[in-house]
């Protein structure tokens, strides 16, 4: 690999923003300024043309004073009532449409509620999937064929996707049926990225169909999870295909009109809605084009308002309230996506869905519910996700009348207690709304009459398994809110229901939950061990094993407050001490306070870091000036960073902690040190293990074993080499290791260490280098460009191109095609960046690796398509005027 020669002042220059001069005579910043009033329409990108009026102005415009015509803040209210107010009701009204159309971060996404679905709703039951997945037809037509043979083959793919031969897989189990279900979204991507797409309708549609079977009631949240992921993956596949499709000659921006759409995006968005229409049953129908409502937006303005309406009545021929209730969640979620502004349809699927629970009495259901031994009660919990999600789509950013006359059309606890007694099961409704009072709490005046309410019917279940299940999850809300005194009436009542017959001896995991639940609020143990009911609640725990399990939480609770109350004190000490400017004092303290404190880790670290600022202060102080006893003063702060560090158990924290050592000790023209605190950063490397505890839970350490190593390469570019080591050597110290070190399974992470490792060693290659440090000299000084030096550094180069091209190989072969597009590409945007591509087989080289990150259309298009209109900005200047003919050898994936 050979570098290209890089002019960082140039470069720099280039980025910064372009001053407009202004003559002193027309400029002040109170005078008023007359704004130049510009308007132009722009027609389509294909066949269209503009037209534009303009008034000019000799003054140039303020880009604050344009915002608001003229007027500063102070002057628009005093002007509100005024005729010459620019900042109308209408334009106001247009910016608050604009924040609607987005979902902010206070609205919690689908994402995060499909895991809790999949876990909760699951069957013991054996599933069956029924594919019809089309016949094998020769389809051909010769190129000559007109529009209308065309249209009519189109029809009949159409037709074969219904009457195809069908596939019946039976008797599978939820592990397996959750694993075809993944393999019919990855046969998706694939039929879709070889220019598949009839294949890839083909299986939405098959999917889309699996929603009407109710066969095993009970696993059906969870089987729309799935299914809509497959159909969530279809949507934006079309959605990028025709966003790329008006991406010549710039990229399409985000808020794009319909006026920015050409003709073929447009007949070609057309296209798949007539496809989608030509499908016969509603549900497969409904939810296809549901998935691409977004699509609307190519074609015009109201699309997407006029068909949102439409698909809400059609979810009404639906006759399975269950089925009918998830088409609208979906509905729903993608409403919200695109347009969440759009609130009748939100209002009208709620409405539809309160009017359709009458059909719950149907024979239909009754009959469906007595075949598969399913009881009301336990059928009634699985519409609960699917109005949960209906409720808050429809409750965001609500105005309280909205919120109010839902109130009204369900109030929780009057439905409860009164007019649905006899079809819901009261234990199972007070707990469903104690799960969303834990996510949402209610009003401070409320709180206490909702708790007083809900124990009202909690303490009349009969039931003790009943009552437990109840009472557990109101435990929490109690004692988030409450003092010991209400937990402790809490615990009597669980006591005294529980006491009798040993109820407890069955619900032991329920009783633990709510002991959690009471530790989780209650961290000062005088308050806990006051309460008159704690000990006794104890008592119920009598089998050995949970009670040595509920005994040994509660002395994890103990040690972890104590010990944070201890590490708080600890930690404020040694960070307050301060001895003004006696620097060895400080340093004599934190000697001391390395004894006094070993075990506590936190403190340690801290310790490290003010050593390190004491040596920075050092410098700051001298002006950079060391005499001999500054310098012996700095020796010593490394010294001590040096012995402290190995003490830490945390290998990340003894990992960045040399490193930082290594930076402060470079920092003050300390070498040696910074040697030392470096290769003792390498030499630990391999004891990284693969997995690391995060916020007690065990991840893998491949992530933040990446982002140390980048930080490391960036700080070898002003190490300046030993002159006993050899060329390189800590670079060549730092790959050794990664190549040793034993990486996950399919882990592509050691090539992307080569791959970072390539822009450090293209920086080494200049003459001039992008940073160094004053009064260090680095390599750039030390071999002065010397050819043996850029030869040297051209040959690992090559080393490390041929490593990532060898495992570029290796996952074609294992089919591992995403991972090669994504290296591929990283790659290629190295050599774009640093390599010198006027040589012919380094820009080959490039060609290719762009081809391969393209092939299978892993690649994503909106990245691909700024990469090539940065290519072109490029190529516009003299030195990079080569990558022009490169750019023609580019070509994006075509996605049909």
């Amino acid at each position: 690999m050979h570098a290209r020669v890089r002019k960082y002042g140039a470069e720099l220059q280039r980025c910064q923003l372009e001053a407009t001069p202004v003559e002193q005579g027309d400029y002040h910043p109170l005078k008023p300024i007359i704004v130049t009033d510009s308007r132009s329409r722009r027609g389509g990108r294909k066949g269209s043309t503009s037209s534009s009026s303009s008034s000019s102005s000799s003054v140039a415009m303020d880009p604050l004073s344009s915002m608001m015509e003229g007027t500063d803040p102070l002057s628009l209210f005093a002007a509100a009532s005024a005729s010459e107010v620019n900042f109308t009701t209408t334009e106001l009204g247009r910016k608050r449409r604009e924040n609607e159309d987005e979902v902010g971060a206070d609205f919690e996404p689908w994402s995060a509620k499909r895991g809790e679905i999949l876990s909760r709703f699951t069957t013991t039951e054996k599933l069956s999937i029924n594919l019809f997945m089309g016949s094998e037809k020769n389809k051909a037509s010769s190129p000559s064929s007109a529009v209308s043979e065309k249209v009519r083959t189109r029809l009949e793919e159409l037709d074969d996707l219904e009457e195809g031969s069908q596939r019946e897989l039976l008797n599978l189990s939820q592990q397996d049926y959750v694993k075809r279900i993944e393999e019919l979204n990855q046969s998706l991507k694939e039929a879709w990225a070889s220019d598949q797409k009839v294949k890839a309708l083909k299986i939405v549609i098959q999917c889309s169909k699996l929603l009407s079977d109710t066969s095993v009631i009970q696993f059906y949240p969870s089987k729309f999870v799935l299914i809509t992921d497959i159909l969530d993956t279809f949507g934006r596949l079309v959605y990028e295909r025709i966003w790329s499709m008006c991406s010549d000659p710039r990229p399409l921006p985000d808020s794009f009109s319909v006026e920015d759409v050409n003709d073929t995006a447009k007949e070609t968005c057309l296209n798949w809605f007539f496809k989608i229409a030509s499908i016969r049953e509603l549900i497969p129908r409904l939810y296809v084009e549901a998935a691409i409502l977004k699509c609307n937006r190519f074609l015009n303005k109201t699309g997407i308002q006029e068909t949102l309406p439409r698909l809400t009545a059609m979810i009404r021929g639906i006759g399975d309230p269950l089925v009918a209730v998830y088409a609208r969640a979906y509905l729903c979620r993608v409403g919200m996506e695109v347009a969440p502004h759009l609130k009748d349809s939100l209002n009208k699927n709620f409405f539809d869905l309160l009017a359709s629970f009458r059909q719950i009495h149907s024979d239909t259901v009754q009959n469906q519910l007595v075949i598969q031994r399913v009881e009301i009660p336990v059928y009634l919990t699985l519409y609960s996700p699917a109005i949960h999600w209906i409720l808050q789509c429809v409750a965001y950013r609500a105005p309280d009348e909205k919120i109010s006359t839902v109130n009204h059309t369900c109030i929780l606890c009057t439905l409860t207690t009164d007019m649905f007694h006899d079809l819901f099961v009261q234990h199972l409704l007070f707990g469903s709304l104690g799960r969303s009072l834990a996510c949402a709490d209610p009003a401070e005046s409320e709180r206490l009459p909702i708790l007083n309410e809900a124990w009202k019917v909690i303490t009349k279940v009969r039931s003790s398994q009943d009552y437990i299940n109840c009472a557990e999850i109101w435990v929490e809300f109690t004692c988030r809110h409450f003092t010991k005194r209400e937990v402790n009436t809490v615990l009597a009542d669980i006591i005294k229901h529980m006491t009798p017959d040993r109820a407890f001896e069955d619900a032991y995991p329920q009783l633990q939950s709510v002991m959690k639940k009471i530790l989780t609020y209650f961290h000062n143990f005088s308050v806990l061990f006051s309460m008159e009911k704690f000990l006794p609640f104890m008592d119920m725990f009598q089998k050995d094993s949970v009670r040595v399990e509920v005994c040994k939480s509660i002395m994890e609770v103990f040690i972890k407050y104590f010990e944070k109350k201890k590490k708080i004190l600890c930690f404020s000490l040694t960070t307050q001490v301060s001895f003004g400017r006696d620097f060895e004092q400080q340093l004599s303290f934190c000697v001391e306070a390395r004894a006094t404190f070993c075990n506590l880790e936190t403190v340690i670290i801290q310790l490290i870091h003010t050593v390190n600022q004491l040596a920075m202060e050092t410098k700051r102080v001298m002006g950079g000036n060391h005499s001999r006893k500054t310098a012996a003063f700095v020796r010593a702060c490394a010294a001590y960073s040096f012995i402290t560090i190995p003490s830490l158990t945390s290998i990340f924290s003894r990992l960045h902690l040399y490193l930082l050592s290594g930076q402060v000790a470079l920092a003050n023209q300390c070498l040696s040190q910074a040697d030392a605190f470096l290769k003792a950063a390498v030499s630990i490397l391999p004891e990284v293990p693969r997995t690391i505890s995060v916020e007690g839970k065990q991840r893998s350490s491949e992530a933040f074993l990446l982002d140390f190593i980048n930080s490391f390469l960036s700080t070898l570019l002003v190490v300046p080499d030993h002159p006993e080591q050899g060329v390189l050597y800590l670079v060549r110290g730092l790959l050794n290791m990664v190549q040793d070190y034993t990486w996950e399974d399919n882990s592509d992470a050691k090539v992307r260490v080569y791959i970072s490792a390539l822009p450090l060693l293209a920086a080494m290659s200049q003459e001039n280098y992008l940073y160094t440090i004053p009064k260090v000299d680095s390599n750039e000084t030390l071999y002065g460009g010397d050819p043996k030096f850029v030869a040297e550094i051209s040959r690992l180069c090559e080393t490390l191109i041929g490593q990532v091209l060898d495992h570029l190989k290796t996952l074609g072969r294992e089919e591992g095609v995403r991972r090669q597009g994504s290296i591929a590409f990283a790659l290629f945007s190295v050599l774009l960046a640093h390599g010198d591509l006027r040589n012919n087989k380094l820009n080959q080289l490039a060609v290719n690796l762009w081809n391969l990150s393209h092939k299978n259309g892993y690649c994503e298009t909106r990245t691909s398509v700024r990469t090539l209109e940065h290519i072109k900005q490029q190529a516009q200047q003299p030195e990079l005027s080569h990558l022009s003919d490169m750019l023609l050898r580019l070509s994006l994936q075509s996605r049909a």
